[in-house]
């Protein structure tokens, strides 16, 4: 199945943090945080304004990313956990 967002929403994957510590001590799956970095998967159209005009996003598909730590809406597309969120949600491109 192939998905893609509406407008200016963008389809993120997380990217999985570390494990272990720099001093090689294993964190805990409970102790572990959600990654707050992405990649993005697929982007909308663009942000459409009153009068009709589309603005196009700033962002790409493959562009690794940093977000909120409660952005997004979390959904599961063929067996792998995504994120639903909005352009303005993301802070910034990781170069």
């Amino acid at each position: 199945m192939t998905f893609r967002p509406l407008h200016d929403r963008v389809l993120v994957r997380r990217i999985e943090a570390a494990t272990k510590t720099a001093g090689g001590i294993i964190i805990p799956d409970t102790a572990q945080e959600k990654p707050q970095e992405g990649e993005v998967v697929s982007i909308g159209s663009g942000a459409r304004a009153e009068d009709g005009t589309i603005t196009p996003l700033d962002l790409k598909a493959g562009d690794k990313i940093l977000f909120g730590k409660w952005s997004g809406s979390e959904v599961k597309l063929n067996g792998e956990d995504l994120l639903i969120m909005k352009e303005s949600d993301v802070l910034g491109v990781l170069a």
